[in-house]
């Protein structure tokens, strides 16, 4: 194929083009009215929208275009004219929360955690582009229904000493305005808040609603997304005190005095003086598929309605962007504690005046795996008496066992007679099946306090510990290639030294027992002892390290203390010969014993006759 030139008359046709072009451009340019104008065409072209934004108007600094803005917006188009009416942002900090605040809207736009990082060595984000919403929506007197969202507020920053105070206004004229008031101190992470009007009483409609919305999605932050979700939830106060939660779904509640939305260890709380006389609570769990959904954990919405007084609005309130932590959150005094799910009644009790305080004493003389160590052989040490009377009880039971038995053989075929023979015999020689659950029973509220302690101590929070590199979530020691459900991606190790503890333990106290109480043509109860060691094994899994040190020490212990109490402290022969003295005494009965004693031998009687 022939190859194509480029000759030179071409050449000398392209230089010419290029000259002359570049001679028009110099003898005529556009000057800078005509430009300025054509933009102006552009905008009010009647093809364009209608609407245009306050800060297109300010742009533009074109007087029709403001004066549509203002006329859409009515009074609040006044804000539309001034400098602020762009989507800028004002930051203000202290030493632990940075926060910024947008033009448009007047909301807290971002607000950072200075001092944590996320599980990846993120800093933690409580608000962060577009995750979060607050405005007022509200009806104006010529009819105009609008949201704050959409409207522009001047900002204002003052400083009183290391307290800096944002002071964020939409504007109707220079003196009437709607204000929100950002108070941010030293060291805090509560800030004073307060919504108030000044000269709006005629431009308020008073009788169409005035509604507060506050939206937010959780970021995550742990690195165990459905362990973090399990204490994702909104927490509110109502009636002055009592608390309630929403985890998924919605409540509408009355005399609301806060809101929180706890994100596991860090919180959003909004709290009001004047309690909001009722709101509709929203949470939505946006975690469908554990291994897609890994970005929020759930979406928050609230909504209450705001009464005005003589006309205008006054609010005072606060917020607090932090962490979840007990001691912070108590010491403001306004029942922020009660979004830690320290349990209810008893369970709280303990954990809050034992629990926390003793492991806060702990922790300042040792690392926290070690304290939890500590804590452990405590507990242990305090509730061995407990333990030391189940023993006994059980070492009793064993040795009754073959006169129990002989009993089960001999009235086999009336178990009425049978009954009435084994509670004798338990009734002489001092013993009884429920004097070994009553110990145990005593231990339970101490168990499921701590069960709740363990996941709220936001001081574990990446603490590690042996290979634990963070004992507020789970330890790794294998990566699976794969996803097992229920189980995850990972092998963690606690939980596998603690299963091993369980099993042991159910060996030694329920194992002999089991296997005397089964039946021919009853399931394998020896089932059960499998139970507990798999459900440890498979539910902990993706819990907190900390929880699965915890029940490791405390089986270990529990393990040992049998040990010492099986071959140093009770003899079963001196038990024996101790039960076969209590038999030949005389035993008084008990008012309760002697009436069941009557009623099994009314029984004996009218099952006698009908059989005749």
């Amino acid at each position: 194929m022939e190859e194509k030139k480029l000759d030179v008359n071409s050449l000398i046709g392209f230089l010419l083009i290029g000259g002359i072009l570049l001679w028009m451009l110099y003898m005529n340019p556009s000057a800078p009215e005509e430009v300025e104008q054509t933009t102006t065409e552009q905008v009010v072209t009647p093809d364009a929208s209608p609407e245009i934004t306050p800060a297109q108007a300010v742009q533009t600094s074109d007087s029709a275009a403001i004066a549509q803005a203002a006329s859409r917006l009515g009074a609040f188009g006044y804000s539309a004219t001034l400098a602020s009416a762009t989507e800028n942002e004002t930051s203000v900090e202290n030493d632990v929360l940075a926060l910024s605040l947008s033009n448009k809207g007047g909301y807290i736009s971002e607000a950072r955690m200075k001092n944590f990082k996320t599980y990846d060595s993120i800093p933690v984000y409580l608000i962060k582009d577009g995750n979060a919403a607050f405005h007022l929506n509200f009806t104006t007197t010529d009819g105009r229904v609008l949201n704050t969202k959409d409207l522009y507020f001047e900002p204002s920053v003052t400083k009183n000493g290391e307290t800096t105070v944002v002071s964020m206004k939409l504007k109707v004229s220079a003196n009437e305005f709607l204000e929100y008031r950002y108070v941010l101190k030293p060291g805090e992470y509560m800030l004073d808040f307060s919504i108030r009007s000044q000269g709006l009483n005629d431009v308020f409609n008073a009788s169409a609603p005035i509604t507060l919305d506050w939206q937010l999605k959780g970021y995550r932050h742990a690195k165990s997304i459905p362990y973090e979700n399990r204490y994702t939830e909104l927490v509110y106060e109502y009636d002055g005190g009592d608390d309630d939660y929403v985890t998924d779904g919605t409540d509408e509640e009355e005399n609301i005095s806060y809101v929180a939305y706890k994100q596991h260890f860090f919180s959003s709380i909004l709290l009001t003086d004047t309690p909001f006389p009722n709101g509709k609570l929203t949470a939505e769990d946006l975690v469908e598929d554990e291994e897609v959904d890994t970005v929020y954990t759930k979406a928050f919405a609230s909504t209450f309605p705001l009464e005005l007084k003589g006309g205008e609005l006054n609010y005072n309130m606060n917020w607090y962007y932090g962490p979840s932590d007990y001691k912070i959150l108590n010491d403001y005094d306004r029942n922020l504690d009660e979004i830690l799910p320290l349990g209810w009644g008893i369970f709280g009790w303990i954990n809050r005046y034992l629990f926390i305080p003793f492991f806060a004493f702990i922790t300042n003389y040792m690392g926290y795996g070690l304290a939890i160590i500590v804590m452990t052989i405590a507990i242990k040490l305090v509730l061995s008496p407990v333990q030391y009377k189940q023993y006994l009880s059980q070492a009793k039971m064993k040795v009754l066992r073959p006169e129990i038995n002989e009993l089960n053989e001999k009235y086999k075929d009336n178990p009425m007679k049978k009954q009435q023979e084994t509670m004798k015999l338990y009734s002489k020689a001092g013993a009884s099946p429920m004097s070994g659950c009553l110990p145990a029973l005593m231990q339970l509220p101490v168990f499921y306090a701590l069960f709740m302690f363990f996941p709220s101590a936001f001081q574990l929070r990446q603490k590690g510990f042996l290979w634990a590199d963070d004992l507020s979530s789970y330890d790794t020691i294998a990566q699976l290639p794969f996803y097992i459900p229920f189980y995850g991606d990972h092998v963690s190790l606690f939980p596998i030294l603690a299963s091993i503890a369980i099993f042991i333990y159910m060996m030694m106290t329920t194992g002999q027992s089991m296997q005397n109480m089964q039946q021919p043509g009853m399931p394998n109860m020896k089932f059960i002892m499998y139970l507990s060691p798999l459900f440890m094994l498979i539910f902990f899994n993706n819990y907190a390290s900390g929880l699965s040190l915890y029940y490791l020490t405390s089986n270990l212990i529990t393990i040992g203390i049998m040990l010492v109490i099986k071959n140093f402290i009770i003899d079963e022969e001196k038990i024996h010969a101790r039960i076969q003295e209590n038999k030949k005494k005389p035993k008084k009965q008990g008012k309760f014993a002697r009436k069941m004693q009557e009623m099994m031998e009314q029984a004996e009687q009218q099952q006698k006759k009908g059989k005749k």
